[in-house]
């Protein structure tokens, strides 16, 4: 049976409002990195460059061989430092995430978009999203985010380290 329109409008508002009620430690927001509507899937690059105020182009696992001999780059997260994720064969381009909080010295929050598995997650730009060393030397070289929807962190990913913010850049998302 074929439910009516505004049947299906008002299951979906429902769906939307009991997702929104949810507790989380995953803060978002739909603010879009310059030059992207809401329409379409956001890169992570424009959008830590944007944060971050670090001019580096190009994919996302490219920044930190980019980054060698013109900022600072570690294995210790700090606010406003770019955590880049190596190229892998699940992350082809890499990724790019934002520390906006430190933790612990093994736990921090970042901003990133084009994030998830599937279209509606790559669309949000999450800004509290809390992700994990677990690497066995706790040098951030193997990294965790996690996955609101089922309260676990997710996949380790390759990471190189972190490309430290310029002194005096304000982050802003």
């Amino acid at each position: 049976m074929i439910a009516s329109a505004p049947f299906r409008l008002l299951l979906a508002l429902g769906f939307t409002l009991a997702l929104g009620a949810c507790s989380t430690l995953t803060g978002f927001s739909h603010t879009n990195a310059s030059g992207y509507t809401q329409l379409q899937h956001q890169q992570c690059v424009p959008y830590a460059r944007d944060v971050s105020g670090i001019p580096i182009r190009g994919d996302a696992w490219t920044w930190w061989g980019q980054a060698a001999g013109r900022y600072a780059r570690g294995n210790h997260p700090a606010s406003g430092a770019v955590l880049v994720l190596a190229k892998t064969q699940r992350l082809t381009h890499g990724h790019l995430a934002v520390v906006t909080g430190v933790l612990s010295p093994r736990d921090i929050l970042v901003t990133h978009t084009n994030w998830g598995d599937n279209p509606f997650n790559r669309r949000i730009v999450y800004t509290a999203m809390r992700a994990q060393d677990v690497s066995p030397a706790n040098d951030w070289t193997s990294v965790r985010f996690w996955n609101d929807e089922k309260s676990v962190f997710g996949f380790q990913y390759a990471a190189y380290g972190f490309i430290y913010n310029p002194r005096g850049t304000p982050i802003t998302y």
